[in-house]
């Protein structure tokens, strides 16, 4: 397999899945020792997007360009196998923040760079596997991602989107609501003439996320014992949970 099919299309703009076939024919260093498995997501995604982009279409591309990117960042430990990217010049930054090369978003990971330091959620204290962990947590189902408009095309691709999650595991030691927390939020990608990506900047509200994730307010000594509370088995739930 080429990384440009029938389609005339780069390989990191067609469907994640896709690119993770051809993945497995590399020598990828995985981080789980392993391909991802996105079934689970897929068919999240199938029930609970709001969009339903026509393959091809710009929105569809910018989409499928963002999951790769993502995917890759969160599966793959050598930024240098990150086919969505330009290694050498690649930087991302949240909310006019501090910029980030690939090495380090690769070390801290998207939530750690996208969250940064706030009194609910401190980034500088949380590493890559911790903070997975915690909203993996707190989101058993998944948290998936989809776009919603593409306002501007490359070189300068400006779109909007939203993740969501249904809230049904212990955030930190702040209890579960069981609704379905959502953020919605813009991005800029700076993208190269075959559609890599040179610069990403986001702009979402993370306090608010926040504020839903602490809204159920702090486990007492009595949700935490062994009396039937659904909270309490965070490790199985974990275990259970499978990346979006």
């Amino acid at each position: 397999m080429s990384t440009t099919e029938s389609n005339n299309l780069p390989l990191w703009v067609q469907h994640r899945d896709t690119v993770i076939e051809y993945s497995k024919t590399a020598n990828i260093d995985w981080r789980t020792g392993a391909p991802p498995d996105y079934s689970r997501s897929n068919e999240n995604l199938a029930k609970e997007s709001v969009c339903n982009h026509l393959e091809g279409s710009l929105e569809a591309i910018v989409q499928n360009l963002v999951r790769t990117f993502e995917m890759e960042v969160s599966f793959k430990t050598n930024p240098q196998q990150w086919l969505s990217i330009v290694q050498d010049k690649f930087r991302i930054s949240t909310n006019g923040d501090r910029e980030f090369d690939a090495t380090e978003l690769g070390a801290k990971g998207t939530y750690n760079v996208f969250m940064a330091n706030s009194e609910h959620y401190k980034s500088s204290e949380e590493s890559f596997e911790s903070s997975h962990k915690t909203f993996h947590t707190c989101f058993p189902q998944g948290f998936p991602w989809e776009l919603l408009e593409v306002y501007s095309g490359p070189p300068n691709v400006t779109f909007k989107w939203r993740h969501w999650g249904h809230f049904q595991g212990q955030y930190k030691d702040f209890a579960p609501t069981g609704e379905t927390v959502e953020i919605v939020g813009m991005s800029v990608a700076r993208v190269t003439d075959d559609l890599k990506i040179i610069s990403m900047e986001h702009y979402f509200d993370n306090s608010l996320f926040l504020t839903r994730l602490t809204a159920g307010g702090k486990v007492t000594d009595d949700t935490t014992k062994p009396s039937g509370c659904p909270f309490n088995p965070l490790g199985s739930l974990f275990k259970r949970f499978k990346k979006t």
